[in-house]
């Protein structure tokens, strides 16, 4: 459940909220002008079916040659069929259409909405909870498929048939029918009342439903840290207890709607049973024929049923219409980080970009009172290699997802080649940026598409350059499947170090002008952390590089060194230089070289 911060937190949602699926309507018009078409037919259909039924018993029993009235009754048995066979086929054809639009509709939506949240900020993401999302995606798309491809369309034909039947009753009984209208506005003012308490109970529903799923999310993404502290007994249980919840607040939903249901039913059956005693009256004494009984029999039980579907569509339509708010609410969900109007674009370079970080200050949206870079100056020049170290969270990751604008800064500003990065396209600058991050992501495919990633244009061949040159060749080719094989999700099937190899691979098939080393070798043994740093340097040439390291031996050879503490840049120097001015690169360095050599 979002917090009160959250950009998901909204009210209860009404039918109106119905209108927000207008944009994924409106392209297909002409299918819902055919929907509607076959619906109205169907429905017309059956309100013909009393008229037949009243000419078969008025005319077809009348007195006379028993030939003739063979003859006739086989007529109007024959209209009878031919009435059965057109709402066969206009069902059939309502049927389709309806569903085929459900399904059209509920995929364009599942679309729309992925591509949406996946262009959020990371600050959208440190308030929602994934869970959150992925039930809306799931679970409110379901609901809406649901009403869009049959509740809907269901209510439509129980509207038209029993305002049909409604008003061949008034034509056929009005003084009666009068007294019947008048009763069933009774039932519906409480109905209308009543129904605001099921909305409500329908949106709080929903939103249990999604606190269950987060929690499921989060754990199962995390099963290892679960195992290892030997908590599945407290996560099933905080699961339960969700799960407990949303079903606490499923059945006081669908009590409410019940009464509802009951209601309706009872207090308009009750109403058109009253007509239709007045109507045996007028038969008793001789104003209407049995024909004209019948239909009005047949047209009671249409209203009577269109009513009761009208009830039980309703309660569909209601949590439709809160599973649509939901999913517009993540629609109209703003990234805070937007593209300008009309970006800038990058001049052609051959070789490194150069970064320039001119008096930074930054402030996380979660810690707006705690300052994660202050009055940061840093110029990298292109080809160069820039080793940011420092003790944790003296600000050096924060570095990186400013350079690829995860955020945008408070104060100061950020060139890339001379140009600001809030004046380029977000493509155009993440494009010109490699990056390995310290936590390797592998993505449930094959080695070679995992490598592709970042460039899918790549060849096969260039994939394999990209592979041996991060020492990853060897053990792919050495899968059951090679580059094909299957890689389980997040890369199950691999050690660690095999995932951190593979995501330098990625790095250096895009061949981008920016790389971020983010503790690149973290998770390689000494052997492989040597092959790795070669292979690293190799795709490192005429490129500018910015190397986040705790391990000091794996940056001593870069140009430069810059040395951060809370939020601050101490220094920046080489190596000798550092170890000679700077008081704090030198206890770090003293301390890892002392703990080696040990």
């Amino acid at each position: 459940m979002p917090d009160s911060a959250s950009p998901l937190a909204a009210p209860s949602a009404s039918p109106q909220s119905l209108k927000g699926l207008a944009p994924f309507l409106r392209p297909h018009r002409g299918r819902i002008f055919l929907a509607m078409l076959f619906l109205t037919l169907a429905a017309v259909t059956t309100l013909v079916l009393p008229l037949a039924l009243r000419a078969l018993i008025d005319n077809g029993f009348m007195p006379g040659d028993p030939d003739q009235r063979v003859m006739a009754l086989r007529g109007h048995f024959l209209a009878l069929f031919g009435v059965g066979l057109a709402l066969g086929v206009f069902s059939a054809l309502r049927y389709y259409s309806v569903t085929w639009l459900g399904e059209r509709i509920t995929t364009d939506l599942k679309r729309a909405v992925y591509s949406h949240v996946l262009r959020q900020s990371p600050e959208f993401f440190e308030r929602t909870q994934t869970g959150e999302v992925l039930s809306r995606l799931t679970g409110d798309t379901t609901l809406i498929q649901t009403v869009v491809g049959s509740s809907l369309s269901m209510g439509l034909r129980n509207v038209i048939m029993g305002l049909g039947a409604l008003v061949m009753l008034v034509i056929t009984n009005p003084y009666v029918m009068a007294q019947v209208l008048g009763i069933l506005v009774l039932v519906v003012l409480p109905a209308t009342v009543y129904g605001r308490r099921v909305r409500k109970l329908s949106r709080n529903s929903q939103d249990r439903l999604a606190d269950a799923s987060a929690i499921a999310a989060e754990v199962l993404n995390a099963i290892p840290v679960v195992q290892s502290h030997t908590a599945e007994g407290r996560e099933a249980t905080r699961f339960g207890n969700s799960a407990e919840d949303a079903f606490s607040t499923g059945v006081r939903r669908i009590r409410a709607r019940a009464v509802l249901v009951a209601f309706i039913i009872s207090a308009t059956a009750g109403a058109l049973l009253f007509g239709l005693y007045q109507g045996t009256q007028s038969v008793i004494e001789g104003r209407i024929t049995a024909g004209h009984m019948s239909q009005t029999v047949v047209y009671v039980i249409l209203l009577i049923t269109s009513v009761a579907a009208l009830s039980e569509v309703y309660g569909e339509v209601l949590r439709a219409a809160g599973a649509t708010e939901r999913l517009m609410e993540l629609l109209s969900t703003k990234s805070v980080i937007q593209a300008p109007a009309i970006a800038r674009t990058l001049p052609a370079r051959q070789g490194g970009a150069s970064v320039k970080l001119d008096h930074i200050g930054f402030n996380y949206p979660s810690r707006p009172n705690q300052a994660a870079l202050r009055d940061v100056s840093l110029t990298v020049n292109p080809g160069e290699t820039v080793a940011l170290v420092g003790p944790s969270g003296a600000g050096k990751t924060t570095v990186f997802q400013l350079l690829l604008r995860f955020y945008d800064v408070q104060s100061g500003r950020i060139e890339l080649d001379g140009v600001s990065i809030q004046d380029l396209s977000l493509d155009s600058l993440r494009d010109r940026i490699g990056i390995v991050p310290q936590d390797s992501t592998v993505f449930s495919s094959s080695a070679m598409d995992n490598i592709r990633y970042g460039r899918p244009e790549a060849t096969d061949d260039e994939v394999m350059a990209a592979a041996k040159a991060a020492h990853a060749h060897d053990f792919i080719s050495q899968l059951p499947e090679g580059y094909q094989t299957f890689l389980g999700e997040r890369g199950v099937r691999l050690s660690g170090g095999q995932r951190q190899r593979i995501s330098i691979a990625r790095a250096i098939l895009k061949d981008a002008p920016l790389l971020l080393l983010d503790e690149a070798t973290s998770a390689l043994d000494t052997e492989s952390e040597r092959a790795v740093q070669a292979a690293l340097q190799a795709a490192m040439q005429h490129r500018t590089t910015l190397v986040i390291a705790h391990r000091l031996s794996t940056v001593i050879n870069a140009d430069r060194i810059a040395v951060m503490d809370k939020g601050h840049l101490i220094d920046v120097g080489t190596h000798a230089q550092l170890m000679a001015r700077c008081a704090l690169y030198a206890r770090l360095a003293s301390a890892q070289f002392d703990d080696q050599a040990a």
